[in-house]
């Protein structure tokens, strides 16, 4: 599938994962000079989980360590996605982050937020909400972002 999909009103963005077509939805979609970027996952180019969370349950929580790579890559995502359409991480006006540990996610966040927009101030505004679980249970964080461009493309 094509990086990205064209028709008169919208651009879709994609980054051919498997979980795309399986599920059925775009990595991004932009309207005029409005991006709305799907909850973001920490993968690789292959569709490998950075830093996966143990499935079996034995091991006690993942940890800030695991957190703080999986937040990278997926902050790395976004960045990838938004690219497709135009954009980058200081275009972004809202984040949400979905995490299964608040603790974890909270003590590496801030440094991990300000050195993906480049920033020890980060332009967007931010919420962050603990979740029981996400999509794949390996996840321990996703982030979904909306991003405005400066003007509308002709």
């Amino acid at each position: 599938m094509e990086a990205v999909m064209r028709n008169d009103y919208k651009q879709l963005a994609m980054l051919g994962m498997p979980w795309e077509k399986a599920y059925g939805y775009a990595q991004a979609v932009r309207v005029g000079n409005m991006i709305y970027v799907s909850g973001q996952l920490s993968h690789d180019e292959h569709g490998n989980f950075v830093a996966p969370a143990p499935l079996d349950g034995a091991d006690s929580p993942p940890g800030e360590s695991k957190m703080e790579l999986q937040m990278r890559a997926t902050y790395a995502n976004a960045a990838k996605v938004l690219a497709r359409l135009g954009a980058t991480l200081q275009q972004v006006v809202e984040e949400v982050l979905y995490v299964t540990d608040m603790d974890a996610a909270f003590a590496v966040a801030g440094a991990v937020r300000k050195a993906a927009y480049g920033s020890d101030a980060p332009q967007c505004a931010s919420t962050i909400a603990q979740v029981t679980r996400l999509a794949f249970r390996q996840q321990l964080i996703e982030i979904r972002f909306t991003a405005v461009l400066e003007r509308v493309p002709r």
